[in-house]
């Protein structure tokens, strides 16, 4: 029985992964490609709806493609790929976004959150969630690992895809959402109201998956917690300890009432140094193999080839059957 062909991606936006990304995305992305046929892109083409440099986005780029592969996704098991390695996706965005109304697209709600952050919103911004449907049904995806923050987006892509069907002929795969592992949200440590994000964290409130290991215990030991000294979940009354309680449990395994009763009466150092530990040793290795992956840029960059040239095969067969449904004309051989 064929396995479930399941795609994700990660932008290369900043210097480092960070804890919520690792959790919430990239180990349970290693765990799927065991059992899925696992299509796992750098998405720099999405990195350029907002203002860059071309320099550092082929340095994040890398980077990002690096610590892929550092925290366990295998080239032999996985297609790990660059997104604008692959021309297929842009072309299949302009089909789609000849199927998106105006309107339907004005109400992706990610754009609204992101066009405020921004001093001008570009067409690119208010078009990605396009892109990103082509992105998906380029590679005829079964699943696609969504948080909640992604379903809105996900629901727009089965959209045109029924819609590209229903008009030109069965042509997609109507993908569906793989519920990611309840990690919870992970939240900014100096500010556990709110998410741990690189666009809106500050330094401290973000624990890097490539930082020092003195760093991120620092960063932990001054983490924001909460009146009293017991290590109790309470999402309402103590937030501070609450968020740190589920990166312990992320980490350790154990579940939020085992940790309570381990920790019962020991107060928030104890607790604390623990959990540095835990991250410390979660994030050691992987910062380590990132570095030699880094030192040796032609191999990484081979990597990436082998990847891009394995999706664009699967992107050009798609591209062939979309191109010949929709009536454009063929070359002449």
């Amino acid at each position: 029985m064929a396995r479930a062909r399941v795609l994700s991606g990660i932008q290369p936006t900043a210097g480092s992964f960070h804890l919520g990304n690792y959790l919430g995305a990239v180990r349970q992305w290693v765990s799927m490609q065991d059992d899925h046929d696992a299509f796992y892109m750098v998405v720099d083409l999405h990195a350029i709806t907002v203002e860059y440099e071309p320099a550092q986005l082929r340095e994040r780029t890398r980077l990002a493609a690096a610590q892929l592969f550092a925290c366990g996704l295998d080239p032999d098991r996985a297609t790990v790929f660059v997104q604008s390695q692959v021309p297929e996706h842009t072309e299949l965005q302009w089909v789609m976004a000849c199927l998106t109304g105006f309107g339907e697209a004005s109400r992706m709600t990610q754009f609204k959150d992101k066009a405020a952050k921004q001093a001008v919103a570009s067409v690119g911004l208010f078009t990605y969630p396009i892109l990103q449907a082509a992105d998906i049904l380029l590679y005829q995806a079964d699943q696609v690992p969504v948080g909640a923050d992604q379903r809105q987006h996900l629901e727009l892509t089965r959209d045109l895809a029924q819609r590209f069907n229903h008009r030109f002929g069965e042509t997609f795969t109507l993908p569906s959402a793989y519920i990611l592992k309840a990690v919870e949200k992970i939240t900014d440590l100096q500010d556990p109201t709110a998410k741990m994000s690189k666009s809106s964290s500050s330094p401290q409130g973000i624990l890097d998956v490539l930082e020092e290991p003195s760093a991120l215990r620092k960063k932990i030991m001054r983490a924001v917690t909460d009146t009293g000294s017991d290590v109790i979940a309470d999402e309402e009354n103590k937030p501070g300890v609450t968020n740190l309680m589920r990166i312990h449990s992320a980490l350790s395994g154990l579940s939020l009432p085992e940790i309570e009763a381990r920790y019962a009466g020991q107060g928030y150092g104890t607790f604390k140094k623990d959990v540095a530990e835990l991250v410390t040793d979660a994030f050691a290795p992987i910062r380590e193999r990132t570095q030699k992956l880094l030192a040796n840029e032609a191999e990484l960059d081979r990597m990436l080839a082998v990847g891009s040239s394995r999706a664009g095969k699967v992107a050009r067969e798609t591209m062939d059957l979309v191109r010949d449904r929709a009536g454009f004309l063929r070359p002449a051989s």
